[in-house]
Order: structure tokens, then C-alpha cells, then sequence
């Protein structure tokens, strides 16, 4: 079926061709910052996903990257080339990074077990945070770095970027406002997981601190493809085994869109009444998060969010309209039912959403401002990524699962609660 949809042509049309930032800005295009207003940011996790949020931070945010961590140490040398980083600033150990007095803020971009331990330890030492999707591995951690963000004033950025796009923000804007009408379903398609076969333990390779990079989580013997890449796929492994992302790819990739169907519904501070769905699992292999899977997350006033792997459904966020008849399209880029209805203009007196045309600009504008409210903080990001992990716990236990999203407890559930958080291996904890 043709999808009618805006060109790129189309989009500047709409929103003025100053808004069409590029993903990674030079500073050049932007001007330089005085010396006395550049933020100075330490990079915690230097591996790929980093790369492009560094750059980001230093050109559209113009800031600089005066200190790295990563447990990896062969991963900081590009970045301490890039960025001409000491290599008496070049950490093993985030700790010692967060021991800088002048380091103003942090990016965190970790495997998924990381984040909220170097998130939380990073808002108590005063500096504000960046963090990486999703933003914790359980909903207990997320809970803890929402309270600890609150408590020191930090500003918080969640790396949801696709919320500083103009197809998601037009978009979210249209169904929030009611321009296609009451909208009950959202149907959601997401990429799948992936298996892989048994792969035999390696000898820990020069400049790993293998010990340091699981963390917190159970001892696992090193295998190259954990924290290197899956061949032909340019995926780490990491993201496909449970103990270092427990929701694996639902949370890892879904959290972009479950936060988009957030925005557009009007749902940031709360989260389903209901779960339930299906998924398959490896039979064997390194590799045991889910593959494919079906989740239906119902809310306390009937509305769904129904999300899939996308071989069952179109790969974004389609908000469908309570008739059946019109819908509205996103993922960065935006479609519609019909083309006309992107070209909509909202009324003064309509909801304007949050205004942000680069993510990591934002964040960094929000930190010179003292303005704490990034396009997405803390909350609604710990509120985004609690649906992908109730979805995880859902397809593990096979059955319809209650929740409470003010308590954040499963209802006379005591097998799911259990599911909420994990004994964390020592010295760690939160």
C-alpha cells in the first residue's frame, strides 16, 4: 500500500530550513563558544554509541571533552586523539574520572548494566548527565537514578534523540492535540533480537579490565563477541545477553518509540495497568534474549500501546485514530493517511510540545540556563523505559502480568516483583 508521506523537500518547507540540523554538527558551522561558557565533559563508555553524542557535545553543544573512562582502555585512543585528551585524564575506573573537580558534566554511553550506577554515582558528584537508552536495566535502578538526579539538582538528558526530530515532534503534536481525533491504539514495530551459537571463553585480551566491565552482574568467563561486535551485524554482543541487558533488544531499541507513544498520547508520568504477549526465545547459544515477540501494554483509561518486531508491524510509532480511517506516522521522518493532515497547523491555544532541534544541545543549553527540563528528563525517561521492561518481564513469565505505575509494584504478583531488581555482585550497589 502507498504511504503517503513528506519528502525532506517538504520538511524544510514546513519548519525552515534552520531547523534541519544535521545529526553532527561542526562548530565551525555554529561559531565558537567564549572559553568561560563551554561546558567540560567527561565521556564514560568510549565505545561506538559515544562517538556520535561526543562529537555532538563538542560542535552543537559546544563543549570539551576533557576526560574519558571506559574499562576497555584500547577503546579512549581515538577519542583521546580526537579530542586531544591527556592520558593522565584516560580512566579504567569511572570513579577516578568523577574525582575531577572540573569536569562539569557526563556523558554515559556503557553497556546497559552500567548505566545507572555511573548515572547515579556521576549526579552525586555534582555533575549533570547524559545518559545513553535505555536508561536502566531494571525498574528498581531506575527508580534509584530518578531519586538521585532530584536530590542533587543535576540537569538529565536521556539519549531518546528521536524527540529533537521535527517528523516526531509534528507528529506527537497532531495526536495530542486531537487533529485526527480520539486516538485508543498505537501500534509499535520494533527490531528483533538474535541468537547465536556457543562460543568458548578467550583469554582476557591486554587493556581489558574484565572484572570492572561486568560489574555489577554475575562472573562470566570473557568471550570477544560480549563487548565486540556480532560479525556482519555491527552489533554488540552485549545487547542480546540477559544479564547485561535483561530486556534485550524490546528496551534496548524499543524505548525510542514506546517514548514517542508516550509524548503523543500525553502518558510521560505513568505507565500501563496491564501487560501482556508472547516471544520466542534461543533454544541455545551465548545469545538468550528475546527474538520475536508480541506485547500489548494497556492503560488505566483503555488506551494501547500494541509493540511488535517489525515483521509484524511497520518499523516507528503509527498512531491510529479511534474511527480506523486516519493515521499518523513516525520515526524521525513522518507519514500520514492523508498528506495534507502533516501540513496542519496547530492553533495558539493548542499544546505545544517541548522545542528541541538537537538533543545534545539541549542538554548542554539547559545546563548554562540552570533550566533542569531537557526535552527528556529524568522522569519521563525512567517512565519510557519501565513499559520496555515490564514487556521483558512479561515474555519471560509467559502470562498477563497487573501493575500499579504509582506504587511500581506488580499486583499479588510476588514471582514478577522479584523481577523488579537484582542482587547486585559487590562492591556494587545502588
Amino acid at each position: 500500500m502507498m504511504r503517503p508521506s513528506l519528502t525532506r523537500r517538504d520538511v524544510l518547507k514546513l519548519a525552515g530550513a534552520a531547523a534541519a540540523v544535521p545529526t553532527i554538527v561542526p562548530a565551525k558551522v555554529l561559531g565558537k563558544a567564549a572559553p568561560s561558557t563551554r561546558l567540560r565533559v567527561g565521556v564514560i563508555g568510549t565505545g561506538g554509541k559515544a562517538w556520535g553524542g561526543a562529537h555532538n557535545l563538542h560542535g552543537a553543544g559546544q563543549c570539551d571533552i576533557v576526560a574519558l573512562a571506559d574499562p576497555n582502555t584500547p577503546n579512549m585512543k581515538r577519542y583521546a586523539t580526537k579530542f586531544k585528551v591527556a592520558a593522565n585524564r584516560c580512566f579504567s575506573d569511572f570513579r577516578k574520572l568523577l574525582e575531577l573537580k572540573d569536569v562539569d558534566a557526563v556523558l554515559v554511553a556503557t553497556p546497559d548494566h552500567w548505566h545507572v550506577l555511573c548515572s547515579k554515582a556521576a549526579a552525586e558528584a555534582g555533575k549533570h548527565v547524559y545518559c545513553e537508552k535505555p536508561l536502566s536495566n531494571t525498574i528498581a535502578e531506575g527508580r534509584a537514578l530518578v531519586n538521585a538526579i532530584n536530590t542533587a539538582g543535576v540537569v538529565f538528558q536521556h539519549g531518546t534523540q528521536l524527540r529533537s526530530s521535527i517528523g516526531s515532534r509534528r507528529v506527537c503534536g497532531l495526536v495530542r492535540n486531537g487533529y485526527i481525533g480520539k486516538v485508543t491504539k498505537v501500534t509499535i514495530g520494533s527490531p528483533p533480537g538474535h541468537a547465536t551459537g556457543n562460543h568458548p571463553a578467550k583469554p582476557v585480551p591486554a587493556g581489558m579490565d574484565w572484572d570492572i566491565w561486568v560489574g555489577p552482574t554475575p562472573k562470566i568467563d570473557y568471550r570477544p563477541i560480549i563487548p565486540g561486535g556480532i560479525p556482519r551485524r555491527g552489533l554488540r554482543g552485549w545487547y542480546f545477553v540477559d544479564q547485561f541487558s535483561l530486556a534485550g533488544w524490546v528496551a534496548g531499541y524499543g524505548v525510542h518509540d514506546i517514548d514517542l507513544a508516550h509524548w503523543g498520547l500525553g502518558l510521560e508520568d505513568t505507565g500501563p495497568v496491564t501487560i501482556e504477549g508472547r516471544g520466542t526465545f534461543p533454544k541455545a547459544g551465548l545469545f538468550n534474549t528475546v527474538l520475536d515477540y508480541e506485547l500489548t501494554f494497556t492503560y488505566a483509561d483503555g488506551r494501547q500501546i500494541i509493540m511488535t518486531d517489525t515483521s509484524k508491524n511497520r518499523h516507528g510509532v503509527t498512531f491510529h485514530a479511534e474511527t480506523g480511517k486516519e493515521w499518523l506516522f513516525c520515526r524521525g521522518r513522518m507519514a500520514a493517511s492523508k498528506r495534507d493532515m502533516l501540513r496542519t497547523k496547530l492553533k495558539a491555544s493548542d499544546t505545544q510540545l517541548y522545542v528541541s532541534n538537537q538533543h545534545e544541545k539541549n542538554f548542554a543549553d539547559c545546563i548554562r540556563k540552570g533550566d533542569r527540563k531537557t526535552i527528556t528528563p529524568i522522569e519521563v525517561a525512567h517512565r519510557s523505559c519501565s513499559v520496555c521492561l515490564l514487556g521483558g518481564i512479561c515474555l519471560k513469565l509467559g502470562r498477563k502480568l497487573q501493575w500499579d505505575p504509582k506504587t511500581e509494584r506488580f499486583v499479588n504478583d510476588d514471582a514478577a516483583n522479584k523481577m523488579l531488581a537484582y542482587p547486585m555482585r559487590k562492591p556494587w550497589s545502588l
